[in-house]
């Protein structure tokens, strides 16, 4: 054999040497037992936070098909794993702070009520919370209800604590810090969604914020020529506009009927004034004698605007009333279908009367 060949084949020898050294160090020392024991760790205590039951098996709802828990606001991990221990879940505070630290959940639990799976892991439970995947409830305030029927609408529901229940009107503004003559259309119209066991006078304040912002935007776009002295006069305008209005088509309209009454000191004559001061004794037949019998929101017998609102108005309902539509209209008639005849004289105006509302029963609407 040449020196070459010797010289090559040496240094090969040495290569395997270095590899299977290499090998034989990794298959066999501690740094593949370090590993495979890290991994076998990592798989036991995930395999636990996964697998093993934290939640009883028999349901605390109506249902039947889950278990029902609370979470306070403003809980820490320590607080939550107390709370879910009294409720039942069988959850120690060191091995739910690990598990939490684990998952990377720890700062993002968050407070509700929550529906958990029967006999559902510790894991489920943490990523469930971390989601927010609670029990939401809801109310909606529709556009035109009084502040009576919202009132026994949220002395009603059954998901709220009903601390205002009984509380009068004014009783109720100072709650909510809010400075009027009364709490009528101060609610703005909207789906609100709350956390089970939520304080009614949460939604009241909820609400008139909202309805405060609307207002405020909608004052802020009045036009030029608006007879109206302050936003809580075009709360009220717009609350008329929200009772009188069949379609949305026509509250431009009507909006500008009343604006232009306003400006040439007529009176407004609208039904649903006189019915809201009547109140619970309307009985849905507005007679004559209702029409000539006195009272603040008589607009048949009193010039300008009644002293509160009488609904609560819709977002539209107050834009049209601060910018209504350029019309010369100063009267309208209900046409049968939801719209309205709108007449710039009386005589236009009882000739539309004739037509939409004294004619025959059996006589067809001609639209």
């Amino acid at each position: 054999m040449s020196f070459y060949h010797s010289l090559m084949s040496r240094k090969f020898h040495r290569r395997s040497l270095f590899t299977q050294n290499q090998k034989s160090s990794f298959g066999h020392g501690p740094l593949r037992k370090l590993i495979l024991g890290l991994l076998g760790c990592i798989t036991l205590i995930y395999g636990l936070i996964f697998l093993l039951p934290v939640v009883p098996g028999q349901a605390n709802t109506s249902d039947g098909l889950s278990f029902q828990v609370k979470i306070k606001p403003q809980s820490g991990l320590s607080a939550i794993a107390e709370q879910l221990s009294e409720q039942g879940l069988n959850v120690a505070p060191i091995l739910f702070k690990f598990s939490a630290g684990s998952l990377f959940v720890a700062g993002k639990l968050k407070p509700g009520t929550y529906l958990l799976p029967l006999r559902g892991s510790l894991g489920k439970v943490l990523l469930q919370i971390a989601r927010g995947d609670r029990v939401r409830e809801s109310i909606a305030i529709i556009p035109g209800m009084t502040i009576w029927q919202l009132r026994a609408l949220i002395d009603a529901h059954p998901a709220l604590i009903h601390q205002t229940k009984g509380m009068n009107s004014k009783e109720l503004l100072q709650n909510l810090h809010l400075s009027y003559p009364g709490d009528e259309g101060l609610f703005y119209p909207d789906t609100y969604i709350f956390d089970p066991d939520e304080p009614d006078i949460n939604i009241y304040r909820r609400a008139s914020q909202a309805m405060q912002k609307q207002l405020a935007l909608a004052w802020e776009q009045k036009g030029a020529q608006t007879p109206l002295k302050s936003p809580y006069e075009l709360l009220i305008l717009a609350s008329i506009v929200e009772k009188e209005t069949g379609r949305t088509v026509d509250r431009d309209l009507v909006a500008a009927v009343f604006i232009n009454r306003l400006n040439k000191g007529m009176l407004l004559q609208t039904d649903p004034t006189v019915i809201y001061g009547i109140g619970s004794k309307f009985n849905g037949n507005l007679r004559k004698i209702d029409l000539r019998k006195d009272s603040p929101y008589n607009t048949y017998m009193r010039k300008g605007l009644p002293p509160t609102p009488i609904a609560m108005p819709s977002k539209e309902a107050l834009q049209a009333s601060a910018h209504p539509a350029t019309s010369a209209a100063l009267y309208f008639v209900a046409k049968g279908d939801g719209t309205s005849h709108f007449s710039k004289s009386l005589t236009e105006h009882e000739a539309a009367v004739d037509r939409y509302q004294r004619r025959p029963a059996q006589t067809p609407v001609n639209h």
